[in-house]
């Protein structure tokens, strides 16, 4: 087992990534293969398949329409309903839109007596910068893999008046965590651009305690992302709204390249409905909201022939510890 453990962690420090949607296909398969063979975590009240994520569901749409008015997106009807071949396996999915949110939407998945997967993202309509709401959580009965971050539209280490706009006063929060949810491992300055400063990035044991700390750095999280939305003020200016979705679309360029779920969905649904869920539901815009393509983003990722290195070797330095201090600033301590 702690030879798999070390095998995922290594994993997870290839993926040039910001999130476990983020990993690289071949590690994230080689990551659940390994996974679904663990046994039950020792002490502490090891959990289950039982792990009601959607408790974190319910607490994010209720706290939302105390604030405002949720309609169901178009693609909750397209997506309400999946259908796993595999009659273990059961999917939940639900999407709104809103006043100043273009979308909010949760995935879960549930293998039983192997894995749960929490999938769960809002975004602000483009006439607002806000930073885009992210929790990432893969669970088998022995770890818990989690992302959990108010991910920055604006690359912070470039443009310091976006850091200091949404992150300089809220530092105290991944403060408040950083101990409970210590840093989970090597990432590249390449996956920097896509966290922010009070991103928590961890690795610990399914244990009741845990996933209680969990819940509560989630409700957190998502109450301050629901300030940012009740005191954001509307842009005019085209030229800047145009910026807001180009971001917005290059995020969700990177993400549905990057997304390691596919062959595990593609298994569990189907190649068609498995592309459909990650273009029209998880990443739902990214074929409406720009026409730019990933290597227009990403050129770095040609390889000889033009098409895109599936490789996606790692570029730039590695960070083994959290790369910014209590202000938010970026700090050395990286790896060549």
């Amino acid at each position: 087992m702690e030879r798999r453990l070390k095998d995922a962690r290594t994993c997870l420090s290839l993926s040039n990534t910001h999130s476990l949607s983020s990993l690289s296909r071949r590690c994230a398969c080689r990551w659940l293969g390994a996974s679904m063979s663990f046994g039950v975590g020792g002490g502490g009240g090891s959990l289950g398949a039982g792990l009601p994520y959607q408790k974190f569901v319910s607490f994010a749409l209720e706290e939302t329409r105390l604030r405002t008015t949720l309609t169901p997106h178009p693609s909750q009807d397209k997506f309400k309903f999946i259908k796993s071949s595999d009659d273990n396996t059961v999917f939940n999915a639900l999407s709104f839109s809103a006043p100043k949110i273009r979308l909010l939407r949760s995935l879960t998945i549930e293998k039983k007596n192997s894995f749960q997967v929490l999938d769960f993202a809002a975004f602000s309509e483009p006439e607002y910068d806000l930073p885009i709401f992210c929790a990432n959580v893969f669970t088998t009965t022995a770890q818990s893999i989690v992302v959990l971050d108010l991910n920055p539209l604006y690359d912070t280490t470039v443009h310091k008046d976006y850091k200091d706009k949404y992150y300089k006063n809220i530092m105290p929060l991944v403060q408040k965590y950083s101990e409970l949810l210590p840093w989970g491992g090597k990432i590249t300055s390449e996956s920097l651009r896509f966290f922010s400063p009070i991103v928590i990035w961890t690795i610990f044991e399914s244990t009741e305690h845990n996933h209680h700390v969990l819940h509560s750095a989630f409700m957190d999280y998502y109450k301050v992302w629901l300030e940012f939305i009740d005191q954001a003020i509307k842009e005019n200016n085209q030229v800047t709204v145009a910026q807001n979705r180009e971001q917005q679309h290059k995020y969700l360029t990177w993400r549905t390249e990057k997304d390691p779920g596919y062959p595990l969905l593609k298994k569990l649904i189907g190649e068609s409905r498995a592309e459909d869920l990650v273009k029209e539901f998880l990443f739902e815009g990214v074929n409406l909201l720009g026409t730019k393509s990933f290597l227009d983003y990403f050129p770095e990722y040609t390889s000889d022939d033009g098409s895109i290195n599936k490789k996606r070797s790692m570029i730039g330095k590695s960070f083994e510890t959290r790369p910014w201090n209590a202000n938010g600033e970026l700090i050395g301590n990286a790896e060549s």
